[in-house]
């Protein structure tokens, strides 16, 4: 009887676990674009929690929205940041249950913890380097973080907290793969960093475009070649995304040679092990961020650049351009609406499928 008992839980469990991973196939080809906020800067770096909206970028500017149940934008909290009489030009962003964070660029990089409530400000981080330039921040939980960005030392710079954001700490060169002379990466879209669970993947580019990934949230790092176009300071993948720990895509291109789409856009079936290209010479070009469509399956995904917006509903096979609109960093909502971010504005978009 028990013996009965236990295989019927088990089935219980397990047709729970197939629930859970049913996709729904959107086969989304039209978006409507509708623009939310409007300022002179350029926004790189935006984040979703539940409700809040949080954006970051130039001239020191940063705030949030508030959203509520029907998916549109209501009050707003902006706020400035001067740096010894200097305005800060931040391009990452990421959020714990309580707090977010706010990363510049160049020297010296400056790393801001925000309370989402009070909103108080503290200078968590600095380093100054000549050649310091960070890219991409995330979090794992509440207490873990990472952020990475151009090599200062022979390897690519990651800093990485455990006591929710208080302090910070850079991995030495000793516990990282060393780069390649010109290996760097850009700081295009706040997407540089993947993480599914304990996995993580960071993307490089320049004159080497690799994958860096960690099992054991940024304890231990290897690396993995890419057939993605390289070569120069302005080739290589420019964002990655990961819709499962086997399943993933890293996008990018030339952003010089805009129109391209040769080795643009690589996809991932192991983990991050090994990269093919999809979609070589066709389809979408360069672009500045890639997004997997929730709960599409690893088939449905969104690229985005100021070449406009591209989807692909079958894997990156095949890729549709559904709007000219210019952006450089988009985060879903949900299944069907994204936030989008670039010059001068941020913008809610809806994806539908024709009639």
């Amino acid at each position: 009887m028990r013996f009965l008992l236990l295989l019927l839980v088990v089935a219980l469990l397990s047709n729970c676990g197939s629930e859970q991973r049913k996709t729904i196939q959107h086969n989304f080809s039209e978006v409507i674009v509708e623009t939310v906020f409007k300022d002179s800067i350029s926004i790189r770096a935006i984040e979703l929690d539940n409700n809040l909206l949080m954006f970051a970028g130039s001239n020191g500017i940063y705030g949030t929205f508030k959203i509520d149940e029907e998916v549109t934008l209501g009050s707003k909290k902006i706020e400035v940041i001067d740096f010894e009489g200097k305005k800060v030009h931040f391009r990452a962003i990421a959020n714990t249950s309580t707090d977010f964070f706010l990363l510049s660029i160049a020297s010296p990089a400056l790393l801001y913890k925000v309370n989402k409530v009070t909103r108080e400000t503290a200078l968590v981080y600095r380093e100054g380097h000549e050649k310091v330039f960070y890219d991409s921040m995330t979090f794992w939980n509440d207490k873990e973080g990472i952020a990475m960005g151009d090599p200062t030392d022979g390897c690519l710079s990651i800093i990485i907290t455990r006591d929710g954001g208080e302090t910070w700490n850079k991995v030495s060169c000793d516990d990282l793969p060393k780069s390649v002379e010109g290996e760097a990466a850009f700081a295009a879209s706040n997407g540089n960093i993947a993480i599914v669970g304990s996995d993580t993947w960071i993307v490089s580019g320049g004159m080497k475009s690799r994958v860096f990934y960690s099992s054991d949230r940024g304890s231990s790092w290897k690396v993995s070649e890419t057939p993605i176009i390289q070569g120069t300071e302005t080739t290589g993948a420019y964002s990655v995304d990961f819709y499962d720990n086997n399943n993933g895509i890293i996008f990018g291109g030339d952003y010089t040679k805009p129109e391209e789409n040769k080795r643009n856009k690589a996809i991932t079936t192991d983990g991050g092990k090994t990269w093919n290209l999809i979609a070589n010479g066709v389809g979408a070009v360069y672009k500045s961020c890639i997004r997997y469509i929730p709960n599409g399956g690893s088939k449905e995904m969104v690229a985005i650049g100021f070449t406009g917006i591209s989807i692909s509903n079958d894997s990156g096979n095949t890729w549709k351009d559904i709007s000219k609109e210019s952006f450089y960093t988009i985060r879903f909502i949900n299944d069907s609406i994204a936030i989008a971010a670039g010059k001068n504005r941020i913008a809610k978009l809806t994806f539908k499928t024709k009639k």
